[in-house]
């Protein structure tokens, strides 16, 4: 019999797989038609060019729907939907709820089919002669999107995963309360118990979330467009003319990967605790590895642009960099790197389905070069070793093997899954890579500073090397101050790391001057060479010098297993309203505030010079959720210097349990210790441990939220000033008489865990009473904290932007000359 639950608004869900259903058959059909618009001979015939065209941007605005939809189910809180009940929540704020919308394997799906359905449409009506072949491999790419969001089976074997399934089809709701949905009301009724979904992972609300994912699967979806343009070059026999419409989709691809990736690095930096910008994880090896591959790629295919030498590497780097991305979403999606990797989904059955997507688009690309080798304009002329097209390629040559290293390495649980062995990764991820990757950033460095100084084909060898000498002498100098300056004069490799960058900067900085007085296409390559040197040296300086400035002398910290995941030696414990001392800063754990799910922490730093004058002060605040899955979740803050930055997290902290207000059987004071009862008058001082409490003269008129006095009612307050390492806190607690009977109403100090209450008047000796409540020494609020000094980390963020900006400026200069061509 069938079960009619109650509450369920299945029609939303119905749409949106129709949706699917229809993007899917769309794309299929754009792809078809675009394959025999590309086979007609006959180009006054567009019949199939047309139908293909229908497809495509039926298949778009099927897209557009199916997010439309899912976005209303989010936004609902539709908890019968699986996707809304895992990943949203009641009690997420708006621009969470939109993060949540690709948080989930389905939903990052849809934002790269989205973003991929838009760059079809932008290329139908720039592509002109290009359209039918480029279209035809980018609906392609379409038809395999869009299978892993429907969502069926088919002789058993599951394609693809909707975000439209009922939690009901994907849980089995018994197991998880069976004596509630044992009775056959409640199992019909089981909206009535679902109030609301599991939310967002807590490492994920951040507002990054909201714009690192569209930017880095928009650079992801771009990739697509040079593969295209190779495999229409190949396809129509069009060996050579792809190479220039392809160029400013290439750059636009590297300046939004690049930028996504960069994105991810400011994220894990500012608000993830992984004390650090990278930390070779092996997803952002995934993201990486593509970027620098298709940046080895702009560089030959330039050189073969200008020469015609290296078709070959040309070609092969374009379809290596998207064959990665395909790999790098296996290695996300595929769950083979659940065990390694923080980024990582788990497997939602598609593990074959993506082998499948990297399988055929591998197969399409070694197949056409093996097709059409013998047409390849492949030169047999070597070239000449002085000559900037060489020099190229070689570079593009050591990108491409320090990617393989990194493949290598990352890919380890791949190699384990299928071989069955039992290979181990990197148990320090972050030294392993940097020592590899080393060298291979003075070699990159390097030939991108030296090749500015040969021309194409042909050099003189003696104007090279004396166009050399200053910039070299010029170079040695600035990398002898920096080094020491920096304190990195004592390892070979960062020296040798320091000066390849510092004459990158300088040899591409001629180049800008030249540009300057009138060489202007010359300044969009020049200045993305200037920003990725000072990224290296700002990663480089920053990795290699950074250092705990939480320095604890007794190597101990009393709380539990502490020593399991941290360092005491390099973790500080504070008690509130307690200062210590923590090198040049006197730091001071002074509030915290709850806004659920996240405790915010207020640290504050201040720098006192010998005459007790205070030169700095500013307050920190990082915070931490404890959540009952993950334990304690901590997101920094960072005090950001022109050299420097100071970054601080929580590493542990006092659990917060709930304290009793007013209520019958209870009373707020069981919060404190016994009050000290103490008689005072204007002037005295009293000292409690949480600082000195200096007594006011009596308020005749005081103030409180609906105090009414009636005709011989008598209320007077206390003014009483609390001093606590520097900072001055009021509290006014009050006297009532109202008839024959007598109240007092206490006021708390809760950043100094303090409570008073003013009880009697004593007439006769001039004083009144005052009972001071303290809260017990182990029920004070503490935190543990780390803090790291990042020198030169800045020199990182401005080599990235000034990096952007190159790729905009050579993006503009390649998009004019493929107009004019």
């Amino acid at each position: 019999m069938d079960i009619q639950f109650i509450g369920e608004n299945l029609l939303p869900g119905k749409i949106g797989q129709f949706f699917i259903v229809l993007a899917f058959s769309a794309s299929l059909l754009s792809a078809i038609a675009y394959f025999y618009a590309s086979r007609e001979k006959n180009l006054n015939d567009n019949s199939w060019r047309n139908l293909g065209r229908i497809g495509f941007l039926v298949n778009w605005a099927s897209i557009i729907g199916i997010g439309a939809i899912l976005f209303y189910l989010v936004l609902g809180h539709y908890n019968e939907y699986s996707y809304v009940y895992w990943h949203s929540s009641k009690q997420l704020p708006v621009y969470f709820i939109i993060s949540a919308f690709w948080e989930g394997q389905e939903g990052s799906f849809w934002l790269w089919a989205f973003w991929q359905s838009f760059l079809g449409a932008l290329l139908i009506w720039k592509a002109r002669t290009w359209e039918r072949p480029v279209m035809t491999v980018v609906a392609f790419s379409q038809v395999f999107l869009t299978s892993m969001l429907l969502g069926v089976e088919i002789f058993g074997e599951r394609i693809g995963s909707s975000p439209f399934i009922l939690l009901r089809e994907s849980l089995d709701l018994k197991s998880m309360a069976p004596v509630v949905f044992a009775n056959p009301e409640n199992f019909a009724n089981y909206l009535k118990f679902i109030t609301d979904g599991r939310g967002l992972n807590p490492l994920l609300q951040n507002y990054w979330m909201v714009i690192h994912p569209p930017t880095l699967f928009l650079g992801f979806a771009s990739m697509v467009v040079p593969f295209a343009y190779a495999v229409a070059g190949l396809w129509q026999r069009r060996y050579k003319e792809w190479i220039k419409p392809a160029m400013p989709w290439t750059l636009f691809a590297v300046m939004v990967l690049g930028t996504g990736i960069i994105m991810g690095s400011f994220w894990a930096y500012e608000a993830l605790n992984f004390g650090g910008f990278w930390a070779w994880d092996p997803v952002e090896n995934a993201s990486l590895i593509p970027w620098l591959t298709l940046i080895g790629a702009v560089h030959v295919m330039i050189a073969y642009k200008n020469t015609g030498h290296a078709y070959f590497t040309a070609i092969a780097l374009v379809f290596l960099s998207f064959l990665l991305v395909l790999y790098a979403s296996f290695l996300t999606r595929s769950g083979i790197l659940g065990d390694t990797s923080v980024h990582s989904f788990t497997d939602m059955g598609m593990f074959g389905h993506l082998i499948l997507y990297n399988v055929v688009f591998a197969i399409l690309a070694i197949g056409l070069i093996i097709w059409r080798w013998k047409e390849l304009p492949i030169t047999t002329k070597d070239e000449e070793t002085y000559s900037r097209e060489f020099w190229m390629f070689i570079g593009a040559l050591v990108v491409t093997i320090a990617c393989i290293q990194v493949i290598f390495s990352t890919s380890v649980p791949v190699f384990n899954k299928a071989f069955g062995t039992n290979f181990s990764p990197p148990i320090d991820a972050v030294k392993y890579y940097n020592q590899w990757q080393a060298p291979f950033a003075v070699l990159i460095t390097l030939i991108s500073g030296f090749s500015q100084y040969l021309k194409y084909k042909r050099t003189d060898p003696r104007k090279f090397y004396s166009s050399l000498v200053s910039v070299v002498l010029f170079s040695i100098v600035l990398t002898a101050g920096l080094v020491y300056v920096a304190d990195v004069y004592t390892n070979t490799m960062y020296i040798l790391i320091t000066f390849s960058c510092l004459f990158a900067v300088l040899s591409n900085a001629a180049v800008l001057y030249q540009a300057f007085g009138g060489k202007v296409k010359l300044a969009g390559s020049a200045i993305a060479h200037i920003g990725f040197a000072f990224l290296i040296l700002g990663a480089l300086i920053s990795a290699a010098t950074n250092k705990p400035i939480s320095i604890n002398a007794n190597n101990f910290i009393p709380v539990k297993d502490f020593e399991k995941t941290e360092k005491p030696g390099e973790n500080i414990m504070l008690y509130k309203n307690e200062p210590k001392q923590m090198g040049k800063y006197t730091v001071t754990y002074t509030t915290d505030t709850t806004v659920a799910p996240n405790t915010i922490y207020t640290l504050n730093f201040k720098i006192v010079d010998k005459e007790g004058k205070v030169k700095e002060d500013f307050d920190l605040h990082p915070h931490v959720q404890d959540n009952e899955k993950m334990g304690l979740i901590a997101s920094p803050d960072t005090k950001h210097y022109l050299t420097y930055d100071v970054y601080t997290h929580i590493t542990s902290a006092a659990i917060k349990t709930a304290s009793h207000d007013d209520h019958e059987g209870h009373s707020d004071d069981e919060n404190y210790k016994e009050p000290r009862i103490v008689k005072v008058s204007a002037g005295d001082t009293i000292h409690t441990s949480s600082g000195v409490v200096t007594v006011k003269a009596l308020n005749n008129k005081p103030e409180a939220k609906d105090l009414v006095l009636a005709q011989g009612d008598y209320a007077v307050g206390l003014p009483l000033e609390i001093n606590s390492a520097g900072k001055v806190y009021q509290a006014e607690p009050m006297f009532l008489i109202k008839g024959n009977n007598t109240f007092d109403f206490a006021r708390k100090v809760d950043e100094l865990d303090l409570k008073f209450r003013f009880s009697r008047v004593l007439p006769d000796e001039k004083k009144v009473e005052l009972q001071i409540f303290e809260k017990p020494q182990q029920a004070k609020d503490w935190v543990v904290f780390k803090a790291i000094e990042f020198p030169f980390i800045n020199l990182y963020w401005a080599g990235t932007i000034v990096m952007v900006v190159g790729f905009l400026l050579s993006i503009f200069r390649r998009r004019k000359e493929a107009k004019l061509a």
